[in-house]
């Protein structure tokens, strides 16, 4: 029997939570300042977030899915900007990346997504 669109889409989300999960505990324990952010639907915040120190953050998006870098990207980018409005910071204080599972892999051999600008610092064009 094939599974329903439904029972797919419930497969798809169990595996991203587990994933997000294994990337949670593995950055712990390494001692990163790491916690799990809440879903609010289209002002969605990412999925977990680094206090970096000196009031600075990384929002992570986490992606267990077919590599799409630029709307994995875009998405991450939107998220940054919730966060930050959201606690009412300015958003240079936050940085956004997109952590991708690799198939096989654990946590540490995840791909790190980013932009060249935000990567060097460099002001928006």
């Amino acid at each position: 029997m094939t599974p329903t669109t439904t029972e797919r889409n419930r497969a798809n989300r169990r595996k991203g939570a587990a994933w997000e999960t294994e990337l949670l505990a593995g950055l712990r324990s390494v001692g990163e300042d790491a916690e799990r952010l809440r879903l609010a639907g289209a002002e969605d915040e990412g999925d977990l977030v680094i206090r970096e120190g000196d009031g600075l953050f990384t929002v992570i998006e986490t992606k267990n899915a077919k590599l799409e870098p630029g709307p994995f990207l875009d998405e991450a980018e939107r998220e940054r900007l919730n966060f930050a409005k959201h606690r009412g910071i300015h958003p240079d204080q936050v940085e956004s990346i997109v952590v991708v599972k690799r198939r096989g892999k654990g946590w540490r051999k995840a791909f790190v997504l980013t932009t060249v600008e935000a990567y060097f610092g460099l002001d928006a064009e």
